[in-house]
């Protein structure tokens, strides 16, 4: 998977709110606001979980408390009736699709599609006989590893490896909705880039774009974020998705943030060489008579940087000058003795 970073997947998510017409805006949404990738989720809700009111099933707690596992996911899925038309949409607009299939049956309705990329979700990233379905595809894969371990992520990398998968991203995400800024640690995004030796992003649900941000100055290469449209007030993950052109501004700020990376080694920009008169040297600050000598009265390190660097200061104490000096010059090599 060839990409430029920081590359920019606009998670659809449940914002189409049941709603075709809705889901392909979000799509265009997407592109007209510069996300490089927009991402689908591929299920139903009997492949997701089966539909009980024993009280596993309920949600206790969070943004959906109240709502039964069957009944919230019949509520949020993209029917897999719409997937053939939002691909060809997608591709009409010159955008890259792909989805998160959350069992086997999805990933092989997705390869009908020709999907190029596949998303594990974080809940699923321990379900290993769906990884090895989808590394044996062969395709890019990227893996949310939120509420997992290193241990579980390094058996998950290496199940993915094993059977097929070379192209490897991880995100680190944290799955709460939405997440807090306390809850986040961004530099197990460096831990997890020299651990594993490959790409690492950020998949997103915080309110605060400051997390992404710093999840670029630590590494990330990769940035998934959910996305609703301009004004857009209902949908599930409403809460914590970037609205319309707040899209693009979030895009343009993980640019800048990338840019000012730069590169990887030292390196200074040579537009600072103009600053560097600014800097102290040595100056004359009292007349000296050729054959006297340089001492602290008659010098001084000061600004600006027209003269002998500081660094020479100590060494150049007790030298005699060869010519009369004048105070307010700078002191240069070829004066002194």
């Amino acid at each position: 998977m060839k990409l430029t970073p920081p590359y920019f997947v606009a998670e659809i998510s449940a914002n189409h709110c049941g709603e075709l017409k809705t889901a392909k805006k979000l799509i265009k949404t997407a592109k007209i606001n510069g996300a490089d990738a927009v991402k689908l989720q591929t299920y139903t809700p009997d492949t997701m979980t089966i539909k009980s009111n024993k009280k596993y099933f309920k949600i206790k707690n969070g943004l959906w408390k109240g709502y039964g596992l069957w009944d919230l996911y019949n509520k949020a899925h993209t029917p897999l009736s719409w997937h053939k038309e939002l691909f060809l949409y997608a591709k009409k607009l010159g955008i890259t699709i792909f989805s998160t299939p959350f069992d086997e049956t999805a990933v092989t309705f997705l390869e009908k599609l020709n999907c190029p990329i596949y998303k594990i979700s974080s809940f699923e990233m321990t379900d290993l006989p769906l990884i090895k379905r989808v590394a044996l595809t062969k395709k890019p894969l990227i893996i949310s590893t939120g509420l997992s371990s290193l241990k579980e992520i390094e058996e998950t990398f290496k199940v993915a490896k094993r059977y097929g998968a070379k192209d490897i991203t991880l995100l680190y995400c944290v799955s709460n909705y939405p997440a807090k800024n306390i809850d986040f640690n961004i530099n197990n995004i460096k831990i997890l880039k020299e651990k594993f030796n490959c790409r690492v992003g950020l998949s997103d649900h915080s309110l605060d774009n400051k997390i992404a941000f710093a999840s670029i100055a630590a590494g990330a290469e990769v940035i998934e974020k959910h996305i609703a449209l301009d004004g857009q007030k209902r949908g599930l993950d409403i809460k914590f998705s970037l609205k319309g052109k707040k899209i693009k501004e979030f895009k343009e700020n993980i640019n800048d943030v990338y840019s000012a990376m730069g590169k990887k080694k030292f390196y200074r920009n040579p537009s600072e060489n103009k600053s560097k008169i600014f800097r102290r040297s040595i100056f004359v600050v009292k007349d000296i008579k050729r054959g006297e000598k340089l001492t602290k009265k008659n010098i001084r390190r000061i600004r600006p940087g027209y003269g002998l660097e500081p660094k020479f200061f100590d060494k150049v104490l007790g030298k005699k000058v060869k010519k009369n000096l004048y105070a307010g010059n700078p002191l240069k090599i070829q004066q002194i003795k």
